[in-house]
This record gives structure tokens, sequence and C-alpha cells, in this order.
């Protein structure tokens, strides 16, 4: 073990704490592999499952895992036309356990997340029985003022690229990377959500993995 991996345990440890206190569930993973059976724990292949837009879902492999495994999913990816999708991230926000990952989580226990249309942040407020929040340890900041920024400054702006590239978006962080505070129609920056209590309790679990994961 490194000691990137060695300081991130250690600093997981804190982390969890605080999070109990705000009344979220929280949990400790190494790796992807123990992420994956950590969801195998958590949910059962009798509730409906749905998630929001994120790379950590797909490099720890959570969707393809519950796709092949035959759960409950409610999976935008299968409609055919964008009034199906739509239609689909809809009943997602009825699920009985919405996946997501955040922004950015600061050590004592505050979730942020900066979203386009809003899906993610309506499930994480309300609507799902179940959320549970998967992020690296990179997702780690100092405080809500670092977490804000981080959101807006660096993994909005990223996020905004791999939207261009996927379906072609105009915003001018994708031409110059950098955010500008803009209100162009196609932002991905429209709400910013701080969450700083689970409620009712327990709703929403954290999961933190000792990887890099996500922007």
């Amino acid at each position: 073990m490194n000691n990137i991996k060695i300081r991130n345990k250690k600093l997981a440890e804190k982390i969890i704490n605080n999070l109990q206190k705000r009344n979220f569930k929280a949990y400790f993973c190494e790796n992807k592999q123990e992420t994956i059976q950590k969801i195998e724990e958590l949910i059962s292949k009798t509730e409906t499952i749905s998630w929001g837009g994120s790379i950590t879902l797909e490099e720890t492999g959570i969707k393809n895992f519950l796709e092949e495994n035959n759960y409950k999913t409610i999976n935008r990816d299968k409609g055919k036309t964008k009034e199906e999708k739509e239609q689909i991230v809809r009943q997602g926000l009825i699920s009985d356990v919405f996946l997501m990952s955040a922004n950015a989580i600061t050590e004592d226990g505050i979730i942020i997340n900066i979203d386009g249309t809003g899906n993610r942040i309506s499930a994480l407020c309300f609507g799902p029985k179940r959320v549970i929040i998967i992020a690296g340890m990179n997702k780690i900041v100092k405080t809500v003022e670092d977490g804000l920024s981080r959101a807006r400054n660096y993994a909005a702006p990223i996020n905004a690229q791999r939207i261009n590239n996927l379906i072609g978006i105009n915003t001018p962080c994708t031409e110059n990377g950098s955010c500008v505070n803009c209100k162009s129609e196609t932002s991905i920056c429209s709400q910013i959500l701080t969450t700083r209590l689970s409620n009712p309790k327990g709703r929403i679990t954290v999961i933190l993995v000792n990887e890099e994961l996500g922007y």
C-alpha cells in the first residue's frame, strides 16, 4: 500500500465518523472490487435501481454488474428516443435505490453536487427510497468553499467536455476549459446542492473508495 492510500484510509475514518454524525450511513472500500461487493450487500434483487450520469459508476463496473446479474434496473440508456430517455429518468426518481457519485465531499461530511437538468440532485433530495453515493477519495476536500470550487472549476468543465464529445454542447468551458460563470442554455451548472444531513436518518449511504474515480 503506497503512502497516498495509507493517508486516504486514515482520513476516511475521520470522514466516515463525521458522515455518521450527520445521519448518513458510510463505508470505506479499498478498491473497485470491494465496492461491487458492498453494493451487492446493500441492494436486493427485489428492489428497483436507477442512477444518475456518473463516470464513477462506469469506472467501478457497477452499472455492468447490475445489468449482467439481472437486477431490476431503470436504465435511461435503453431509451430509443430523447422522449423515452426522459421518461425513464422520471421513473428513476421513484426507484427503490438511486446510485450516484458526488462532485465533492468535505472532511466534515458535507456533500456538494452541481447539476444541469437536476435529475441527480432531485433524487438525492427526495423520491427514491434510498440513495447510495460512491466517491473516490480524490473527491475529498477540506471545506464547503473548496468543494464548491472543485465542482465548478474542475469537475464541471471536464464533464461539459465529456458531454460535448457525446452529444455536442456549446459552453464557454468547452472552448477554454475554465468556468466563466456562464448563462448558456446548455450549461450543466444550473443548480448547486449542498447536502449537510441525511433526512430521514440513514436514507443516504456514502461509500468512499480508496481509488481515484470520476472527475
